[in-house]
């Protein structure tokens, strides 16, 4: 299926031959596609699971939404397939979701075959839609398409830089002008996720979901209070507090400076 075979590690940088200052870098190696399941069926999730790693992909596997997500904030996907019917949190909510963030290729899995669903579906941001029951052949098939359209996603970042912080996300180390930063769990999650979307306002509910994993287990004041923890902790290190912007009535943005 042509998929490609785990190398050892490269750097990849983006805006130089050089981490330079004032550009962002990224340390990359190479990995076989990853595939999320989410399905609360075990015995599907079972069937795709065994079929997708006889193919060669590195599969994990989510038993509802709420968890799904969970697993695609922590880890992200090459690709998500991805049930209709859940409870709670069903697969039309759990990809409006995704699709907050992320344009990662989904493939809807449901046994409703009408026209209306599929269309729902294509609509609401889903890049293929698969009934079942499915033949094995169709799907694998299928995923190969989504994953050559998607284009290559052979590399994923190990290390950032900035000109200012750079982070090794390997050994959870980050340094702000080579001075190390003591960050706990959260508040690394935290940077990470700031770093991963520069310039891009992220709401406190998208923080709470990509940090702790469910935007209704926590509240503004969490998030706040947690921004401001790593505010201070990168200020004293030396990196200019407003790198984390607060915009009013919408959350914060991380904007790389130059050091």
């Amino acid at each position: 299926m042509g998929l490609a075979d785990e190398h050892s590690g490269h750097t990849l940088t983006i805006g130089g031959a050089e981490p330079n200052v004032g550009c962002i870098w990224y340390g990359t190696r190479m990995k076989r596609s990853r595939i999320l399941v989410v399905d609360d069926d075990r015995d599907i999730r079972g069937l795709v699971r065994e079929l997708l790693s006889r193919a060669g992909y590195d599969v994990s596997e989510a038993e509802s939404g709420k968890a799904g997500l969970r697993q695609f904030y922590a880890a992200p996907p090459d690709l998500v397939l991805l049930d209709v019917s859940m409870p709670e949190l069903d697969g039309w909510q759990t990809l409006e979701r995704i699709r907050d963030l992320s344009e990662v290729p989904v493939m809807m899995l449901t046994a409703r075959a009408g026209e209306l669903e599929k269309v729902r579906g294509l609509k609401g941001g889903a890049d293929d839609y698969v009934t079942k029951p499915f033949g094995r052949q169709e799907l694998l098939a299928r995923v190969e398409a989504l994953l050559r359209r998607s284009g290559p996603r052979g590399e994923e970042p190990t290390t950032y830089g900035d000109g200012v912080v750079t982070i090794d996300f390997a050994q959870r180390e980050v340094t702000v002008g080579g001075n190390k930063v003591a960050l706990t769990p959260l508040e690394f999650k935290l940077l990470a996720v700031f770093v991963r979307h520069p310039n891009q306002v992220l709401s406190h509910e998208q923080l709470l979901e990509l940090v702790w994993g469910d935007a209704l287990s926590g509240s503004r004041a969490r998030a706040k209070l947690y921004v401001g923890y790593l505010r201070q902790k990168l200020s004293d290190a030396g990196a200019d507090a407003s790198m984390i912007e607060t915009v009013r009535g919408f959350g914060y943005r991380y904007r790389p400076k130059a050091g």
